[in-house]
């Protein structure tokens, strides 16, 4: 099958295309459809971006509809045409979110299918329904329709939409109401007999059978959603990993196992892996690692590859389990596993291992039967990193003020010496902890520093988590940095408590903003891309996708959990520009003036505020960069900064000229200020 358009003059405003369809036997191709075939609705045509695609047994060809364009008036001279947006605000969406949707809208298509038996054309998807998901590889008789319209609005505030889900019958185009208003997932069954979805406000899976719908999950006693969720919104669910064949089952995962569930909801709940009970207790996640691309369902006799990770210490594993209980061990390790794959038509693997002290290489296993042959290296990628100095990585526990248990990553140098004070960085986010064995090339970066390099250079850097209730996230921020940071200063005599500095970006630019303005134990900080007053980034756009910034505040990262008018004291006691005047700390801001994410007046208004108070403060910014440094060049001078800033106010090393002199616009291009 494919699409063709041969009529049409070189400038015509559209071209209408036709599917033409070609089998083995036919002298040639066919056109089966174009904008005039019966079934084809009023005002649609062929559209050239849709996807084409048969049915497994052939029967069915899918493509996309698209409505005719509106010609354009061409009795205007460019000249003469006004530019300009008009928002209203009965629009879906922004005007800004509406720019950057739009060649994607120009390029809507809805799914539509022909069937090669009947040789007749139906139309699944509309403008109301603009989603519909095939089931059965196509066959099913079942589809699954998605639809936000008539919500679109309050995603503004909400971060998403509700979404109303339909049951559409493929022979006769029919569609059934199904789920009204969900907030969730939907998972349809891979023969299209059940519809299953997720609501987060409910915490349970739900399945609609054709006829009505029920709770599937109520009578698992544990979370299926995610434990530690720390926003102001319903939590999401740890998900789905399959269906089993012929919809027997379905499994689903909580925080660290998996239950086979009964669609039909004759049997309870069990779990799916029986000799893995007890995971919760060792506190091991288990999550299958699908190696077949073309697996649709699985089967009684198949084999399953799950990756673990133990919480506690954060080692991985490679399991090999079936559903009769049997299992063997591929591999144990506390290092990070990246890629798996299986031969086609034996038992044998490929993987890739890393740790902080090694980068990935790949590994190759081959299964005699149940038993795991020994690991084979394939690679050695970065050898000459014996050459240089590195450092190790331990998980770090305390207790914070608030007598709340924390842990993070601490980074040593490779020579330590415990008889000697060592600077400290700290760098946060949100939880890192986890990637306790991941690999930190020693490159330039977008905006973190590099663990690698500070460690090799004889610093000590710290990685604390942060968890967050709602309403003061400044607060929480001070408590778990700060109370990491005194713990380490009463634990450890090598760490020198009057050479602490900050580092973070975005988020973490945030929080660092923040709490500057209630301690000055701190020697240095670098703040990138940071909200200084949330009360005007509450009504500022993310300019990557055109969005309005008020539901991070209220339902996401931000958590504020209320709008502005519902919370204005909580607004202004989180925005740090209302206490600036109380900064002691040394502070750059790094913020690019094409950031697509948090507006650039934010780094603006606190370098002005500071520049006014007479803190020392710099603001730098690359030019046309977005959110986070992009092209190399600028990520190499970022890297050389860095170390000009913390080497100075952590190491005594003369300051560059940027920081002593700063950089005058007549010398701009010409001269860095590095020297």
């Amino acid at each position: 099958a494919y699409l063709a358009e041969r009529e049409a003059a070189p400038k015509a405003l559209q071209k209408f295309y036709k599917l033409y369809y070609y089998t083995n036997g036919m002298d040639s191709a066919v056109a089966i459809a174009d904008k005039n075939s019966v079934g084809m609705k009023i005002g649609m045509t062929v559209s050239e971006h849709g996807n084409l695609n048969f049915s497994k047994n052939g029967i069915r060809l899918f493509f996309g509809s698209a409505p005719i364009q509106t010609p354009k008036d061409t009795t205007l001279i460019e000249s003469d045409l006004v530019k300009m947006d008009i928002w209203n605000y009965k629009d879906d969406y922004l005007q800004t979110q509406q720019m950057v949707q739009l060649n994607a809208e120009l390029r809507r298509s809805y799914l539509t299918v022909y069937d090669l038996d009947k040789q007749t054309i139906k139309q699944l998807g509309s403008p109301e329904i603009p989603q519909v998901l095939q089931t059965n590889e196509g066959d099913g008789d079942t589809f699954v329709g998605i639809t936000d319209v008539g919500k679109r609005k309050e995603s503004q505030w909400l971060g998403g939409t509700r979404k109303d889900i339909y049951a559409i019958n493929v022979n006769d185009g029919a569609k059934k109401i199904v789920k009204q208003n969900l907030h969730g997932q939907v998972y349809p069954s891979s023969t299209g007999k059940y519809i299953m979805w997720y609501d987060r406000p409910a915490k349970n899976y739900f399945v609609w059978d054709g006829i009505t719908a029920k709770n599937l999950t109520a009578k698992i006693k544990v979370p299926l959603y995610e434990e530690d969720y720390d926003s102001p919104d319903s939590p999401s669910p740890y998900g789905v990993m399959g269906w089993h064949e012929g919809d027997s089952a379905v499994y689903v995962y909580d925080r660290y196992d998996v239950w086979r569930v009964d669609p039909a909801a004759k049997t309870f709940p069990e779990f799916f892996i029986a000799h893995e009970k007890g995971n919760r207790k060792g506190k091991r996640t288990m999550r299958y690692i699908r190696t077949n691309p073309e697996e649709r369902f699985f089967t009684s006799n198949q084999k399953f590859i799950f990756r673990t990770f133990n919480e506690e210490n954060k080692s991985s594993s490679i399991y090999k389990t079936d559903l009769k209980g049997a299992h063997s061990l591929i591999h144990m390790t506390a290092s990070s596993f990246g890629l798996v794959e299986k031969a086609k038509n034996i038992e044998a693997y490929i993987f890739t291992m890393e740790h902080f002290t090694s980068s990935p290489n790949l590994f190759f296993n081959k299964f005699d039967l149940w038993q795991a042959g020994p690991n084979q290296q394939l690679s050695s990628l970065n050898p000459q990193q014996s050459n240089y100095l590195w450092g190790t990585a331990e998980v770090y526990k305390w207790k914070t003020a608030a007598g709340k248990p924390s842990e993070g990553i601490l980074f040593k140098p490779e020579n330590f010496d415990p008889s000697k004070k060592y600077p400290v960085i700290i760098y946060f986010y949100e939880k890192l902890s986890n990637n306790l064995h991941d690999y930190i090339e020693p490159a330039p970066t977008r905006s973190a520093i590099n663990a690698s390099w500070f460690v090799s250079n004889g610093y000590v850097v710290f990685f604390p988590n942060i968890s967050y209730g709602t309403g003061h996230p400044g607060k929480d921020a001070f408590d778990y940095v700060v109370s990491g940071a005194k713990s380490l200063i009463a634990k450890y005599k090598w760490v020198d408590a009057k050479r602490m500095g900050l580092e973070g970006h975005s988020w973490g630019g945030y929080q660092i903003a923040y709490i500057i303005t209630k301690t000055d134990m701190f020697k240095a900080a670098w703040a990138g891309a940071p909200v200084v007053n949330m009360t005007s980034a509450y009504g500022g756009i993310r300019y990557g996708t055109g969005v309005s910034r008020q539901f991070q505040y209220e339902h996401t990262q931000s958590r504020i959990g209320k709008n502005l008018w519902e919370a204005l004291p909580q607004y202004m006691e989180s925005s740090p520009l209302f206490s600036l005047n109380k900064v002691k700390t040394p502070v750059v801001i790094l913020h690019n003036d094409n950031d697509d994410a948090v507006p650039y007046t934010q780094g603006i208004e606190m370098f002005t505020a500071l520049k006014r108070l007479g803190k020392p403060s710099w603001l730098i910014s690359y030019n046309g960069e977005p959110h986070g440094v992009v092209l190399r060049k600028n990520r190499k001078d970022l890297a050389i900064r860095f170390d000009q800033f913390f080497g100075w106010l952590l190491k005594d090393e003369k300051p560059a000229r940027w920081l002593t002199d700063g950089v005058p616009a007549v010398k701009k291009g010409k001269d860095w200020g590095l020297e």
